[in-house]
């Protein structure tokens, strides 16, 4: 299930007004608590986000003394 940015602003909406439910991909979601509501948003927005540049693999060159 993909998130969209849209469901992220739908979800801060629902928190900033103090509803326990929101439209998340054209369902109506009825969450548990307001900590339920900010973990799911914080799993969304690292979605929404992608692959950060620390989370892919590191790089390092080898380096030489005799002109490689």
């Amino acid at each position: 299930m993909a998130f969209t940015q849209i469901d992220v602003d739908s979800l801060k909406r629902a928190i900033a007004t103090g509803a326990q439910q929101a439209m998340i991909q054209g369902e109506m979601v009825q969450y548990r608590s307001l900590k339920d509501m900010k973990e799911i948003l914080r799993m969304m927005k690292s979605e929404v986000a992608g692959p950060s540049a620390s989370s892919q693999f590191p790089v390092s060159y080898a380096t030489t003394t005799r002109g490689l």
